[in-house]
């Protein structure tokens, strides 16, 4: 796809995530994580860093979400697809700008960072 294609549906997700009911949000996420998890660390690494970009450059996008209840949502995976989503955005963390990287962290809860090992 083109970049432009990309964030299109990147601020498209970002936009409607917080409007759709939780109940169903967590199920479509579930779900997107567990085919995010099948696909080849390429695809992975290329899917989470437009997402990553995005929320640095705009936080603000992000706030509206339950970031907690998207922590159960990866909590609830098989410890395989866990084990190979953290091990993608660890890589990701890892690469960023210092000033990106600092962003990132004071965005994602303990919690979450603790789980993910970052």
């Amino acid at each position: 796809m083109l970049h432009s294609d990309k964030m299109e549906i990147i601020n498209n997700a970002l936009e409607a995530g917080p409007t759709i009911p939780f109940d169903k949000f967590l199920k479509l996420f579930k779900t997107w994580l567990e085919i995010l998890s099948t696909l080849t660390e390429e695809q992975r690494t290329i899917m989470f860093t437009t997402y990553i970009n995005e929320i640095t450059t705009n936080p603000q996008k992000i706030i509206l979400f339950n970031l907690d209840g998207i922590l159960e949502v990866y909590l609830s995976l098989n410890q395989g697809e866990k084990d190979v989503i953290s091990k993608t955005i660890k890589k990701i963390i890892n690469t960023l700008e210092d000033n990106k990287k600092k962003r990132l962290l004071l965005i994602i809860p303990d919690r979450a960072r603790i789980e993910l090992g970052v």
